[in-house]
Order: structure tokens, then C-alpha cells, then sequence
């Protein structure tokens, strides 16, 4: 008997849950405040990746480190993994921000010493670009990774943040755009310039995090936040503060901006993807989410390999394992982020038309759902954060963070 897919669905809610204390760029925790001074590291080279994979061999075994809230609790693609491949695996919910996890892991890894784990997912942004500075990455044997070429969008083969997936490939991903009440607001909404609007003024939510808040900004105006320059940053900032001094911005939120939009506090606000979808799925609401003609945020969890992983290989195999189309479809069918494998949409739809009631409602939502499987109009809106380093960060996060506070 298969497990109810719904039933699951309520037992993982949001990985964004575990976001309430920072945001994806994390609070500026900087090399220096974890102790970590290593140096940049030299971009891995053909030659270096196929000297590091030249002796490496299967062992039977992976420790995977992930966030709350990313996979069922029964781990159903995983233990379908062992069961194709014999290898084991060890999984833990470990990972509850990206600068705490960094934070924990930095010190380890300059000193070559192990951190208990072959995987682990961490989003675009400050500390990816940190691990990938350091050296703290193994680079990727594409020639091991045959599901991901074959099957993975190629939107996911030229991300900006790491541009040919020398040292990563996605995990899921999510988009950040707007989503609104059409009872509240009586209107359609389509535009960035919607978040502005005086006649929802007191009404309208924006979020906390300082990448989040200023690509929203930037958008507004017409800027690539992916291209974007200091001077950009702080025209961004004018255009978010004029929004706040004209009262316009009710709060600005971390995660409980669902239960403002809910509750009708705000009428109109920044929101992820996923949660919008699950939200009506779960209560039976009608809110509407839409990615404004001036553009969106794309964000992307992403799976890697610490470079003093034990079990490389093996970690290597599930990642590649997990762009099979059926091991993707399941993924999705828990966690409703957007999947990077295009194929999952029609295994889903064809587990919907052997399911029947609600399974097969929910599942059905979900193959047809933009919200996890987005066009390739919606695709050429989005874009990623600024990728940022330790210096960039403080002078960007300065622009924005002042804002926000208060």
C-alpha cells in the first residue's frame, strides 16, 4: 500500500519554517567571526577533478545533512536509493540557517578534518560563495552524474552563482514573487509596482531578509539584481524607503507573513512559492500567487560535497539518483518546491491517475500546479540574488538592513 502522498505533505509543511531567525543571506556572519582565515582558492581545473575522482571508490554508505522539513518522515526516495544501489544512508536534519551551518562546519574544514557528513544542501548566496572561495568544495565528475545531464532543465546547467555546476547541482527550488487576497484587493495583480500602490497602503508585506527585500527593489526599477552595482543598491534603497515613509508597508516578515495574508492583515505581499501552494492546498484558500512582469527571485537549495567527505563516491551516486524522473516526482509529491526535473511532471500526473479521491486531487494539483512545474515564459522572468562575498555583503546588507529595522 503506498503512503498517502497528502498525508505526508501535512507531516513536512515548509523548510522555509526553519527560516525565523535569519534570512537567506544569513546575519553577516563574516570569516573572521568563526575563526575561519583561510585563503581564496584557485577555480578547480579539469585536470584537479579528475585526479581528485581518479582513486575513489564506492563504500557502501552516505551521511546526508539537510534541512528540517525536506523529505518525509519514512525517507522514501532514500530508502528506494538503498534499495537500487545497496548503499545506505544516514540522514539528519541538521541544517537550520546557512550562517549557522557554516559557522559550524568552516573550522572543521580548513582544518581538513571531517564534519560527519558526505552531502549537504545549502542555498545561493553569502555562504555558498564562502565555501566555494575557501576550498571547501569537492568539484563534481559530471561523467558519474549521467541523470543530471540528461535529465535536469538546462536553466539549473548555467546558474550564475555556479556557472556550469563545477560544484553543485540543485536540490529543489523555490521562487519568491508576490501573492495577494483577489478578495481583498479586488484586482488582479501583475506588477511590482502593485507593491507601491498607495491604495493599498497599510496593507501590503514585505520581507526581512536584506537579498530578499532589495532584489524586490531592484526589480521595481528595472535593475538585474544577478548584474546589479553598488550604485543599483543604493538606488533600490531609495525606492524601498519611500515605500516605508509613505506607509505603505505594514510589517516587514520573516515566515508569519503567511498568517498576515491569511488573517487579512495585509492584503498584498512578498512570498515563496511553496508555501502560497501548500497554504491552498492544505486550508482550501484561494490566494493567488504571481510572478510580476518586472521579474522575480529564483533561489536554489543546492546539493555538494564537503571536501573532507569520506564517502564521496557514494554521495555523488545519490545526488545523481535523485534526477532520475521517478525519485524527482516523489520529492516534489512531498515537498511541492519547484523541481528541477522537468520529466517528474508527467510520473506525477500519471501517479494521480491511478490514485483516487483526495490523493489523487492533490497529486493533480501539484503536476498542474505553476507553482512547482513554472513555464518557460515565468522561467525567463526569474532571476537569482547578487552573488555576494564577505566584502560585498556588508556594504550591500548596509543599504537594506536600516529599512527593515524599526
Amino acid at each position: 500500500m503506498s503512503t498517502n502522498p497528502a498525508f505526508l505533505r501535512g507531516m513536512t509543511s515548509s523548510r522555509r519554517d526553519a527560516l525565523r531567525l535569519f534570512g537567506l543571506a544569513g546575519a553577516g556572519i563574516g570569516l573572521a567571526a568563526c575563526g575561519v582565515k583561510g585563503q581564496k582558492a584557485a577555480p578547480a581545473k579539469q585536470d584537479d577533478v579528475q585526479k581528485y575522482w581518479a582513486d575513489k571508490t564506492k563504500h557502501g554508505h552516505v551521511n546526508f545533512a539537510n534541512w528540517p522539513l525536506y523529505m518525509d518522515k519514512g525517507r522514501t526516495p532514500l530508502k528506494a536509493f538503498t534499495q537500487a544501489t545497496g548503499i545506505s544512508v544516514t540522514y539528519r536534519e541538521v541544517i537550520q540557517d546557512d550562517p549557522q551551518w557554516f559557522g559550524k562546519i568552516a573550522p572543521q574544514l580548513q582544518a581538513g578534518q571531517s564534519i560527519g557528513y558526505d552531502l549537504m544542501v545549502v542555498t545561493n548566496g553569502v555562504e555558498f560563495t564562502k565555501l566555494v572561495e575557501l576550498g571547501y568544495l569537492i568539484p563534481l565528475d559530471h561523467s558519474k552524474l549521467p541523470n543530471f545531464t540528461k535529465n535536469a532543465d538546462p536553466i539549473y546547467k548555467k546558474e550564475s552563482f555556479d556557472s556550469g555546476n563545477v560544484y553543485s547541482i540543485p536540490y529543489t527550488t523555490g521562487i519568491t514573487g508576490i501573492a495577494y487576497d483577489p478578495q481583498k484587493t479586488g484586482r488582479e495583480i501583475t506588477s511590482m509596482q502593485d507593491l507601491w500602490d498607495p491604495a493599498f497602503k497599510g496593507k501590503v508585506g514585505m520581507m526581512s531578509d536584506p537579498q530578499e527585500i532589495g532584489n524586490f527593489g531592484m526589480f521595481a526599477l528595472g535593475i538585474d539584481p544577478e548584474k546589479s552595482t553598488p550604485d543599483d543598491w543604493k538606488k533600490a534603497g531609495v525606492k524601498l524607503q519611500e515605500q516605508k515613509d509613505k506607509g505603505i508597508v505594514r510589517k516587514y516578515y520573516e515566515q508569519d507573513y503567511i498568517d498576515a495574508l491569511t488573517r487579512g492583515d495585509v492584503w498584498i505581499t512578498m512570498a515563496w512559492s511553496g508555501d502560497i501552494f501548500q497554504q491552498n492546498l492544505s486550508e482550501k484558500s484561494d490566494l493567488k500567487f504571481v510572478i510580476p512582469k518586472e521579474g522575480a527571485t529564483i533561489w536554489t537549495d543546492n546539493l555538494m560535497i564537503p571536501k573532507t567527505a569520506e564517502n564521496p563516491v557514494d554521495a555523488l551516486m545519490l545526488m545523481d539518483y535523485l534526477y532520475q524522473p521517478d525519485a524527482a516526482a516523489k520529492l516534489t509529491e512531498i515537498i511541492n518546491y519547484v523541481t528541477p526535473v522537468p520529466a517528474a511532471k508527467d510520473v506525477i500526473a500519471a501517479d494521480a491517475a491511478k490514485a483516487t479521491g483526495a490523493d489523487q486531487k492533490s497529486l493533480q494539483a501539484v503536476a498542474t500546479s505553476p507553482l512547482v512545474f513554472p513555464s518557460e515564459a515565468d522561467y525567463a522572468k526569474l532571476r537569482h540574488y547578487r552573488s555576494l562575498t564577505p566584502a560585498t555583503e556588508k556594504e550591500y546588507n548596509a543599504v537594506f538592513q536600516h529599512i527593515t529595522a524599526g
